[in-house]
């Protein structure tokens, strides 16, 4: 195992430097590209309600300012003082802040809130005053930026992505405790190609070989004087018997004095945020972890958006619909909908509608088949799948065979977004982690359908599945279905 053994020192090495500089750097100069998008949108979004609603023509609005006198302002005067306000929220409630930036959701949350405030601040001073602020402006500005200050932080944030995906814009973690909490950390930030965390080394207890992962040297010495040598910025402790309270907290003192950051992982997997909450006891920090649950009103709101989806789209759509029951009805014999048994919330078996895509008799001839799966251990798929019709071929590639499942939602056997509807033999297979799986209702696209579809490996579409029962959200719901379109029309794993 390679071993670095340095003298200690106050003064800091060059790769660390220049690697916690880096870091800054690249932190300080995207904030700033945020705060200059943030500005223009909040200008464009203004002076666009501003003209729609009053022209180009001068607008004053009456301020009363007691015993029947009142002040007359300039309604050009109020909108800047309104991007001012908005752009003070913003900073105030950290939209820009390290720690969030192109990661996750909070970021979007947070200016969502920051314009909330601001709005809410402003109807609480027309009541207060006695303005009359046309609302017309009002509701044009507040719907404009709650659209365009979370598209603009988008746009940003696919520009960071690609930077990633060629290593810049990262920060170098150096992981450190048992190696069994290092590999599992290590593997659960090398699915994400474009992760903020490059792992450049990892030291562990018990090493027992010379790699924790192919690029991931075991590294042994000092702490600190390896984080220099291999010029970390971050540190992650995976937790270890090596380390009591009193050698992690001295550690966390020279971590701070370096400006390095120290990241404690707490060994929880495919939890979301929203689930977590810290808190400290007696000045112990401890993270508490909330049950997954479908509460009632989000149970009626995914519901109603089911029903109402499912409508509509079945109207919309009904003459696309009639086309693809014609092809297939011309494309060989047989019926046009396919009908197959599926198990969906809590066991429940169903009748599955997709359009016909194979020939009439393909069940009989699946057991012949069997042995040139190149699915994984539980699906079966072909790439070449002899038992499709060209027809077939081309409505599954765009995922517009799976177009009838909206009668199955608006039955209620189904929803828009949920885990793949299983068969009864894989079902039989599952173990209990895979059973929970079944937990929520089937969906016609999910996480497996915007994450590789037919290319995944069995665990992998779990891990997919059972990250969505934990963590559903509304929100969530609504980015797997702009991913789906994406993915359909890339149609990548579509087979």
């Amino acid at each position: 195992m390679p071993s670095i053994s340095l003298p200690r020192s106050k003064r800091f090495t060059r790769p660390y430097a220049q690697s916690v500089q880096a870091v800054r750097q690249w932190q300080q100069a995207y904030a700033r590209r945020l705060a200059a998008t943030d500005a223009a949108l909040m200008a464009v979004v203004i002076v666009a309600a501003y003209i729609a609603r009053y022209g180009l023509s001068d607008t004053d609005i009456t301020v009363p300012t007691g015993q029947g006198s009142s002040l007359v302002v300039d309604y050009r005067a109020v909108a800047v003082i309104l991007a001012l306000a908005w752009l003070v929220s913003l900073w105030a409630l950290g939209t820009r802040e390290r720690q969030i930036i192109g990661v996750g959701s909070t970021e979007y949350s947070r200016v969502g809130t920051a314009t909330l405030y601001v709005y809410g601040l402003l109807a609480i001073l027309a009541l207060v005053l006695k303005l009359q602020p046309g609302r017309a402006f009002v509701l044009m500005t507040f719907l404009g930026g709650l659209i365009l200050l979370p598209f603009g932080r988008w746009l940003w944030r696919q520009w960071l992505v690609r930077q990633r995906r060629q290593g810049a814009c990262v920060h170098h973690v150096l992981l450190l405790g048992a190696e069994a909490t290092c590999l599992h950390t290590a593997t659960q930030i090398g699915r994400d190609p474009t992760s903020v965390y490059r792992i450049v080394g990892a030291m562990v207890d018990d090493p027992s070989n010379g790699d924790l992962l192919p690029g991931v040297p075991l590294l042994a010495g000092d702490p600190l004087a390896v984080a220099d040598a291999v010029g970390a910025d971050t540190i992650i402790y995976t937790g270890s018997d090596s380390y009591g309270p009193d050698q992690l907290r001295e550690l966390g003192w020279k971590i701070e004095a370096r400006r390095m950051g120290l990241i404690v992982a707490p060994g929880l997997t495919d939890i979301a945020g929203p689930r977590l909450s810290a808190h400290t006891v007696a000045g112990l920090p401890l993270v508490s972890v909330d049950y997954p649950t479908l509460k009632s009103g989000a149970h009626l709101a995914k519901r109603s958006g089911d029903l109402i989806s499912s409508v509509g789209l079945l109207i919309v759509l009904s003459p696309l619909l009639l086309l693809i029951a014609v092809a297939v009805r011309l494309s060989s014999p047989g019926p046009v909908i396919f009908r197959q048994e599926r198990v969906g919330l809590n066991g429940k078996y169903f009748r599955m509608l997709k359009f016909r895509t194979m020939v009439a008799n393909a069940e009989d001839l699946l057991p012949s088949l069997l042995d040139q799966s190149e699915g994984n251990d539980i699906l079966f798929k072909l790439r070449q799948d002899p038992r499709i019709t060209p027809v077939g071929r081309f409505l599954r590639r765009y995922s517009l065979d799976e177009l009838p499942q909206l009668v199955n939602v608006l039955f209620n056997d189904m929803s828009l977004v949920g885990p793949r509807p299983p068969l009864a033999r894989e079902v039989r297979q599952y173990d209990e982690q895979a059973r929970r799986r079944l937990l929520v209702k089937p969906g016609i696209t999910g996480l497996w359908q915007v994450s590789g579809r037919s290319d995944l490996s069995w665990e992998d579409s779990i891990r997919l599945d059972l990250y969505y029962v934990e963590n559903w959200t509304l929100a969530g719901d609504l980015v797997i279905l702009y991913r789906t379109v994406r993915a359909v029309i890339r149609s990548h794993g579509a087979y």
